[in-house]
């Protein structure tokens, strides 16, 4: 889904007044949530999910072309953990 498409099917089901204004909610969505994930906060949708960063190790890996090996450093990524109802629509 594209975030045009989002934006078409909450237009549709929250009857907000433009499709404009309806992106510019969506955005300031976008916004918070990644500003909460920045400043190191868990955000949890009951229900649906939630969003936490966590640290990967360091690690060795291959470079594909050559073989050699190399270090993957570690670094900091956004895991996504499905909630008991999303799992159970999913299934």
């Amino acid at each position: 889904m594209t975030k045009a498409e989002l934006v078409d099917k909450i237009y549709a089901k929250a009857n907000l007044p433009t499709k404009a204004k309806t992106e510019e909610a969506l955005d300031a969505v976008i916004a918070a949530l990644r500003d909460a994930l920045i400043e190191g906060d868990s955000i949890t949708f009951t229900g649906f999910g939630s969003f936490k960063i966590v640290t990967r190790a360091a690690r060795k890996g291959r470079n594909p072309r050559t073989g050699e090996e190399i270090t993957i450093p570690a670094s900091k990524v956004v895991k996504f953990t499905p909630g008991k109802t999303l799992k159970d629509a999913i299934k």
